[in-house]
C-alpha cells in the first residue's frame, strides 16, 4: 500500500515541474485567455487590449529618464537584493518566481509599476498577471513597495536588460 502515495507523489511532482519548468512566457493570446473577449460595451477591443497592458492600478503613464538614473538603479538593486532576490533571478531562469531578465521588453512600465504597487488586484483582474499565476503556481505576496521603490525597482529592471 505504501507503492501508492509514493507513486501519487511522483506524480505530482513531475506535473508541478512540467507545468513551469521551461520560463518561456506565454503569447499574448495565451495570456489574455478567453477574458480578452470581453469588452465592455463603450470600449472597442483594441481599447481594453490598451488597457490591459497597462495593468490595474494608479499608474497610468510612467515617465522614463533617458540615461538611466544611477541613484534610482542603486536604490532599486537594494530592493531587489532584500525584497525580491529570494524568489526572481536576474536571468530568464525562474525560481520560485520569472527571471526579470527582457520584463521590460515583455510589460509597459505602467503594467511593472502596476503590478509591484497593485500586487492583489493585478492578480485577481489582470490577464497577463493571471497567466503567470497559472505558470509559476506561487502567487506573488504584496511587498508593500512605496511608489518611489517600485519606480527604482523599475529603473533596475531597466538596467538588468541592458538599458542606457
Amino acid at each position: 500500500m505504501k507503492q501508492v502515495p509514493l507513486l501519487a507523489s511522483i506524480v505530482i511532482a513531475s506535473l508541478l515541474i512540467y507545468s513551469c519548468g521551461s520560463g518561456s512566457q506565454p503569447s499574448s493570446s495565451e495570456a489574455a485567455g478567453d477574458s480578452s473577449m470581453v469588452v465592455q460595451e463603450d470600449k472597442t477591443a483594441s481599447q481594453a487590449a490598451a488597457d490591459d497592458s497597462k495593468g490595474k492600478g494608479k499608474f497610468t503613464e510612467v515617465t522614463l529618464t533617458h540615461p538611466l538614473d544611477k541613484a534610482m538603479v542603486a536604490g532599486g538593486k537594494t530592493v531587489y537584493d532584500v525584497k525580491c532576490a529570494a524568489c526572481h533571478k536576474l536571468s530568464d531562469e525562474k525560481l520560485v518566481g520569472p527571471g526579470w531578465k527582457g520584463v521590460t521588453d515583455r510589460r509597459k512600465p505602467e503594467w511593472i509599476m502596476n503590478f509591484v504597487t497593485n500586487t492583489d488586484e493585478m492578480i485577481d483582474k489582470d490577464p497577463a498577471a493571471q497567466a503567470m499565476l497559472e505558470q509559476c503556481m506561487v502567487r506573488m505576496p504584496n511587498q508593500h513597495l512605496t511608489d518611489d521603490e517600485a519606480r527604482h525597482v523599475l529603473e533596475y529592471m531597466r538596467e538588468n536588460d541592458g538599458k542606457n
